[in-house]
């Protein structure tokens, strides 16, 4: 399983020159009205068996939750569902916050 740790992932955001990932965010509805990464589209982690024909399986795709443990799970399912590039968001949005964002509120 891939992961980035949030420097790497706004170095991405940053770069111009390449395709945006898709920001799959796998809390719950609460915990991103609370905070999230810009650009994240929220499908909770229990939802994903159902909704993921909505996802592109071949996009880059960067899976967060709150500490990267369920982000982690979810990246593992799309993976064995034929997903070719999931990769997961180490520390989740709690590391964002401490690394990138620091305006970020925290739970």
């Amino acid at each position: 399983m891939r992961q980035l740790r949030p420097g790497e992932l706004k170095a991405w955001l940053d770069d111009e020159q390449r395709k945006a990932p898709v920001l799959l965010d796998v809390r719950e509805a609460n915990e991103f009205e609370y905070c999230r990464i810009d650009g994240s589209v929220l499908m909770p982690m229990g939802s994903v068996p159902a909704r993921m024909t909505e996802l592109d399986a071949s996009a880059p795709t960067v899976v967060i939750c709150h500490h990267g443990g369920r982000s982690m799970q979810v990246a593992m399912f799309l993976e064995r569902q034929g997903f070719s590039e999931v990769i997961n968001l180490a520390g989740g949005v709690a590391a964002w916050a401490g690394e990138i964002d620091p305006a970020m509120p925290t739970y």
